[in-house]
């Protein structure tokens, strides 16, 4: 028989497990509740909360409703979310992470320092995905100004000629952001200032010698994530960097039977996004093929 084992360390993190809670206690109440974007960047546990009456909207959806009942993920939102709800009268149930809430205010404080600054004397720029539902929170607090690199080789086109001051999105590498503070920290010019702000997450950043040493351990490692999230990229590549047996999947119906031959120990894990209930089917499944 194939040994299999659940990692310990996998699983929604704090924020997650908060805004599904809070999900789950409206419609308890036989309300009708609307979330921002999917709760959590994981179908299956969209699909089990929509079967609860859950309806997810987009911001167009967001603009034609009056006198609801919205909720906003642990994503976080900019700040003309509010200003929307409040014209049509929408109630917000903010499921913000608290981790986030506080980037979101320390960005907006620096930004409202450096507004007061002649115009080109310092850019605030995030390290993040373009377009990620955080991240256009972040630089919703500073009108759009801020600059996001999504990578190492983007901040090469940076304008090291002034002030920078360097934020990251909760869920990124901790490793490639000290890469690129070091890479400011040598290209910056004499007499501009340069200030980095550590903001991952450690509940996400902790996860990664914690996964590498679980994906060491086995034959085969089944990292169960929605293909949407972000963290679950970061900490899957990590898996197949230590295990090249090591591959993503979203639900058990993924499994493939010829991946367990000669198979004698199975590690299943997943993402901030993936909840436990996921990860014991896939578990079920593969004892189901022996």
């Amino acid at each position: 028989m194939i040994q299999i084992e659940i990692d310990e360390g996998s699983g929604f993190c704090f924020g997650v497990t908060t805004a599904i809670k809070k999900a789950e206690e409206e419609l308890a109440q036989g309300k009708t509740l609307y979330c921002l974007g999917d709760i959590v960047h994981n179908g299956m546990e969209c699909e089990r909360l929509r079967q609860m009456g859950l309806i997810t909207i987009n911001h167009d959806d967001l603009r034609q409703l009056h006198d609801v009942k919205v909720l906003l993920r642990a994503h976080g939102e900019p700040p003309e979310t509010y200003e929307l709800a409040r014209k049509n009268n929408i109630e917000i149930i903010d499921a913000t992470c608290p981790v986030v809430l506080q980037l979101q205010k320390r960005i907006k404080t620096q930004y409202n320092t450096l507004r007061d600054l002649p115009r080109g004397e310092g850019s605030i720029v995030i390290f993040g995905k373009k377009g990620h539902a955080e991240v256009l929170g972040l630089v919703g607090q500073t009108q759009s100004t801020a600059i996001v690199i999504e990578n190492f080789d983007e901040v090469k086109k940076l304008d090291f000629s002034h002030d920078i001051f360097l934020y990251s999105q909760t869920t990124k590498s901790l490793d490639e952001f000290h890469r690129i503070i070091d890479y400011i920290q040598s290209h910056i010019a004499p007499g501009a200032v340069f200030k980095s702000f550590d903001t991952i997450c450690r509940n996400v950043a902790n996860r990664m010698p914690n996964i590498s040493q679980f994906a060491t351990k086995h034959d085969l490692i089944l990292f169960v994530c929605g293909r949407k999230s972000s963290n679950g990229k970061v900490l899957f590549n990590e898996c197949l960097r230590v295990n090249p047996n090591s591959r993503l999947i979203e639900n058990p119906n993924e499994i493939q039977k010829d991946w367990l031959d000669g198979i004698q120990t199975v590690g299943i894990c997943g993402a901030t996004s993936t909840p436990r209930w996921l990860m014991e089917q896939c578990r079920d499944a593969i004892m189901a093929m022996q």
